[in-house]
């Protein structure tokens, strides 16, 4: 979640730096292209280890509705952190003004579609929209690991000590 919480704000950052600045700009961009990237290796890993381990056993005092809720966070977190990713690749390719993506400032990652303006301009607004979902999710999700800590509930020392 960390990468996430680094790439969100560098977003909202990128857009609003002027392009006198194309140097800063450039460079916020390949640092979020970046840390997207990142977050999408995670994510497959972090499923490859999950489908190989399984999930950990529920809290014995989690009631079944939050057990059903947390099913549910769980697979529109898992869902979102591998659909955001990909929707910025996607605008990344479409984009018109054709600027590389550059993994770690230094590798190409070559588009798989060409430029198309409409298709950029849809393909940011769901990556948008979806971005802040996930964000929104996170910030969920970490408030209820939090309340669940403070009833006496070990799931936040678990997910801490693996």
């Amino acid at each position: 979640m960390l990468l996430i919480l680094l790439a969100f704000p560098i977003a909202w950052w990128m857009a609003a730096v002027p392009f006198e600045e194309l140097l800063l700009k450039f460079v916020l961009f390949q640092v979020h292209k970046t840390l997207g990237i990142l977050v999408l290796i995670a994510v497959l890993w972090r499923l490859f280890i999950r489908l190989r381990r399984g999930r950990p056993e529920w809290e014995a005092g989690l009631p079944e509705w939050q057990r059903k809720a947390a099913r549910r966070l769980h697979v529109a977190l898992y869902v979102l952190l591998l659909v955001v990713p990909v929707l910025g690749y996607l605008v990344a390719c479409t984009a018109p003004a054709r600027i590389p993506t550059l993994f770690l400032g230094v590798i190409p990652i070559p588009a798989i579609v060409g430029a198309s303006k409409p298709w950029f301009l849809l393909l940011l607004d769901l990556h948008r929209a979806a971005a802040i979902a996930l964000v929104l999710l996170a910030i969920g999700h970490a408030a209820a690991a939090i309340h669940n800590h403070r009833r006496g509930l070990a799931g936040l020392r678990k997910m801490w000590s693996g």
